[in-house]
Order: structure tokens, then C-alpha cells, then sequence
């Protein structure tokens, strides 16, 4: 090796050397623990493959995410189905489905061709599927209460006392 090449990988070794140093000190010294991730779901695998068909047949992706990073360029500001089952019930998912103007249910500020449509024109079995679905995706309790914590004192500006 030459002389050059030596002084480049003898700074590269430094560098890697001291952000390893850095991440162990971070690691040691750093109290936060790391949660994980919030949203899991309780469906079965043969509930979640046939419901994630009615997904995709019904283009939902196009407003909505699911267990996915949402592209802001692209997006409608439609709610993320992410642990929406801890905020509604089975039952809820399925009249709302049902509705043939969900809007009378849930009302919406969207433009109107962004707003919810009515997928009362799904035969019964999709639409109860696709309500046991979504029913069962949920949010760890501690991020559903750090959430309204935040609302609260956001739309507040006092402190959250549940």
C-alpha cells in the first residue's frame, strides 16, 4: 500500500472506532427505553389474507395506509387503519361499511372525492370480513394513553389527568 491509501484507512478505522465509541457511550448512558412498535394485530392469517384481498380489490391504499410509511406527496389525509380496532368496534366497521352514506355515521371535511365511499354494494360476507379485520387491528394501551395525553394537552394547553 501507499502512503495515501494507508492515511485513508487509517482515518476510515478512526472514524468507525469513534461512532462505535460513541453508540456504546449513548447505549451506557441513556436511561429510554424503547417501547417498540405500537400497532399489532390480532387477526388469524387466513383473516388477514382474505380482508387484505377486499383491501386491495377496493384500492383503499389510495387513501388510506396499513402497516406502511405513507408517501406525503401522494397521500389523501384519510385516517391511518393503523390500531384502529382499539377505537371502534367490530360491530361499528361493519354498519359503517354497510352505510350507503358513511358520512352520516362519521362525518368528514375531505373533499368529496376523498371522502369515505359506501360499500354497502359488497355482498354481507365481505363487508362483516372486512369489519372483523379491521376490528382487530390494535394499539398497545400505553401509546393509545400517551396519545390522548397529548391531544388533551394540546387542544387544552392543561395538564392530562385521566
Amino acid at each position: 500500500m501507499k502512503l495515501g491509501e494507508k492515511i485513508v484507512f487509517v482515518v476510515i478505522v478512526i472514524v468507525v472506532i469513534g461512532f462505535m465509541g460513541r453508540n456504546l457511550w449513548r447505549l451506557n448512558t441513556i436511561q429510554e427505553v424503547d417501547k417498540g412498535i405500537p400497532y399489532y394485530s390480532t387477526a388469524s392469517a387466513t383473516l388477514e389474507r382474505a380482508a387484505m384481498d377486499i383491501y386491495r380489490q377496493q384500492n383503499c391504499k389510495s387513501c388510506h395506509s396499513l402497516w406502511t410509511v405513507r408517501d406525503l406527496m401522494k397521500a389523501v389525509p384519510a385516517p391511518i387503519l393503523d390500531g384502529i380496532g382499539s377505537l371502534r368496534s367490530e360491530d361499528w366497521f361493519y354498519q359503517y361499511f354497510s352505510a350507503i352514506n358513511p358520512q352520516a355515521i362519521l362525518p368528514s371535511r375531505l373533499k368529496r372525492e376523498y371522502q369515505m365511499p359506501s360499500y354497502a354494494q359488497l355482498p354481507e360476507s365481505k363487508r362483516r370480513l372486512l369489519a372483523r379485520y379491521m376490528a382487530n387491528l390494535k394499539v398497545q394501551d400505553w401509546y393509545l394513553e400517551e396519545t390522548r395525553k397529548a391531544e388533551h394537552e394540546i387542544l387544552t394547553g392543561q395538564e392530562y389527568r385521566p
